[in-house]
């Protein structure tokens, strides 16, 4: 999902994502669940008892990942995630250095990708934007926003060949 607002893009990681982390939990969990309800089965409390807390677990993850928020700003990069404690990253775009997509084989599936930020952020040296639209093309949005940025407070980089 990507909102622009006031030259801000703010965008959360697609539901696919949490499917595609969390597939063999998702896996195991139905499995506990069916063996749980059999009757005549041995240990079908235990396994029910189990498959409650793999359940909780699950939904703990789900909101985790539907809390998470990256705003992209026009000086800023700011990553919000967290439920019970929430915590607030702010990454200068002038800071970041490069960039890297990669997808998954099960994010090809879902057309979804990773974008990861390499920066020179003391407390975020690498940020992962994860479950982002693969059609959706941020690296040259953040890439064009941290050159407008390098620019505006004179850092220039000097490569040695």
């Amino acid at each position: 999902m990507q909102r622009t607002c006031h030259k801000t893009i703010v965008i959360h990681p697609h539901t696919g994502q949490f499917v595609i982390n969390e597939l063999p939990t998702l896996v195991l969990c139905g499995t506990v669940w069916v063996y749980g309800g059999m009757e005549g089965l041995p240990l079908t409390a235990i396994a029910t008892v189990i498959a409650l807390i793999l359940s909780l677990l699950l939904l703990y993850r789900y909101l985790y990942l539907r809390r998470i928020r990256y705003c992209i700003g026009t000086e800023q990069l700011v990553s919000e995630y967290g439920i019970i404690r929430r915590k607030v990253d702010y990454m200068e775009l002038y800071r970041i250095v490069d960039f890297q997509e990669h997808q998954s084989l099960l994010q090809q599936f879902c057309g979804l990708k990773t974008v990861r930020i390499l920066s020179m952020d003391r407390n975020t040296p690498r940020l992962d934007l994860i479950g982002i639209f693969h059609r959706d093309d941020l690296v040259s949005i953040i890439r064009e926003r941290v050159e407008t940025n390098k620019r505006k407070k004179g850092i220039y980089e000097i490569t040695n060949h």
